[in-house]
């Protein structure tokens, strides 16, 4: 194989690699990284004997995905306020064709499914992640990460069952939930408390990531009185000149508020019965710089 066509294979499968690495770690710096470190891994591999390169590198950067995540877990960091993954931009509709299959790939990423997914084993979230993002076989699974199938079955019936549990039931329709986020940031924007309350369920949960580099809330608002007013009081106090984009990131669509050419927030909502149930902000300017190119 020569060095063209080593490159042109793990560019034909790179979109794939950083969606499993991102799905596994909520953070898309260190979903590069392991992307590239399987790169030098595949470089470097006696290919001759590699018969389905696909399959080679989703196992190779899996494993490396794991090692990272429990790495990150050892470490223990402690996290100001509360936590949201990296936004990550997506753009299924122009890449997957097919609608059913653009829904579970939204699903997977999104913002409220990778809160949960935190709280998995980093065993239990490669299972989950490659069983309900990308559909392969508990048989491909089972040989991916060296266990047995039953094992892997175990722990695929374990994450399932502590996803469910805990995960927040919303509507993926993008027309409706793109609508009503463009209502919910002219209410916001213009100060209109009324408005915004309108759109707002009465148990709507505001969460704000800054990771203490920022103002946000330190702890998740919740019912659409203290929520409403926070919008309405923080847009009041918004540096001047801010400018807003839409953009689809973590399957939805979301409003990127910038200040100039550099990214102050990051909005998302999340709908159900024609209602917000969930409002994500993201200020952490560790998360947002990557946006700046976008």
């Amino acid at each position: 194989m020569s060095a063209d066509t080593v490159t042109d294979v793990f560019e034909a499968h790179r979109s794939v690699l950083l969606g499993v690495a991102y799905r596994m770690l909520g953070r898309v710096a260190d979903a590069e990284d392991v992307v590239q470190e399987a790169w030098l891994r595949w470089s470097a591999a006696d290919r001759s004997e590699v018969r389905e390169p696909r399959a080679y590198l989703v196992r190779v950067t899996t494993r490396l995905a794991i090692d990272r995540l429990r790495q990150v877990k050892a470490r223990g960091e402690t996290y100001v306020g509360p936590w949201l993954p990296e936004p990550y931009v997506t753009d299924f509709a122009e890449t997957v064709p097919d609608t059913a299959e653009q829904a579970v790939l939204a699903d997977t990423v999104s913002l409220a499914l990778l809160v949960v997914l935190e709280s998995l084993s980093p065993l239990e979230r490669a299972v989950f992640v490659l069983r309900e993002a990308f559909g392969y076989p508990y048989a491909e699974i089972a040989a991916m990460l060296d266990r047995g199938e039953p094992a892997v079955r175990q722990l695929a019936g374990r994450a399932r069952r502590h996803v469910e549990e805990r995960r927040p039931r919303y509507e993926v329709d993008p027309t409706e939930r793109r609508d009503l986020t463009e209502r919910f940031l002219a209410a916001t924007a213009e100060g209109d408390l009324e408005g915004l309350m309108s759109l707002l369920a009465p148990d709507v949960r505001l969460v704000g990531d800054s990771g203490g580099k920022s103002k946000a809330p330190l702890r998740v608002l919740e019912t659409a009185d203290k929520v409403g007013r926070f919008l309405v009081g923080a847009a009041r106090k918004a540096a001047p000149g801010l400018s807003f984009r839409f953009l689809e990131l973590n399957g939805g669509p979301a409003v990127l508020a910038l200040s100039g050419d550099t990214p102050d927030s990051v909005f998302q909502v999340d709908v159900l019965d024609g209602r917000v149930q969930s409002v994500y902000v993201i200020r952490n300017p560790d998360k947002l710089r990557p946006l700046a190119s976008v």
